[in-house]
């Protein structure tokens, strides 16, 4: 998913292997993520995607000036209040259960895709019940 704030802003969805940077896009007050080629576009991130990082990444405190650095390299995207509207949706989770909301994320925070959540049951039954009436074909 892309935040709120990110509505007006050309995106896409994210892939294995993608290779992203953090960025203030143009037009919006948030940061969120785009693609290391194409800072233009949001690359929107799915709950449960995987995310490795190429240093510990840097973000604002939300009380105090300056930043501080997250507590490792790999995080899982999530969100997290979204029964509230009009806030910052987009958060990443550290092994050690730490969450830090992409939009204090320093711009230029660079990270790889991982891995992507697995498709949802339903999406999964729809996806065998076509391979077999495929199947079922090919033998009739």
């Amino acid at each position: 998913m892309c935040d709120y704030s990110l509505e007006k802003v050309a995106s896409r969805p994210a892939a294995i292997a993608d290779k992203l940077v953090s960025v203030r896009f143009p037009g919006s007050a948030t940061v969120g993520f785009a693609s290391a080629s194409d800072h233009s576009t949001a690359v929107c991130l799915r709950p449960g995607t995987e995310l490795a990082f190429d240093a510990p990444p840097q973000h604002s405190r939300r009380l105090f000036f300056g930043s501080k650095q997250a507590p490792g390299l790999v995080a899982r995207f999530r969100q997290i209040d979204v029964d509230i509207k009009y806030v910052h949706h987009d958060a990443l989770e550290f092994s050690d259960g730490t969450i830090v909301m992409v939009a204090t994320l320093a711009p230029g925070q660079r990270a790889t895709v991982l891995q992507l959540p697995a498709q949802t049951q339903r999406a999964t039954t729809s996806d065998a019940a076509r391979m077999h009436q495929a199947r079922a074909q090919r033998i009739v």
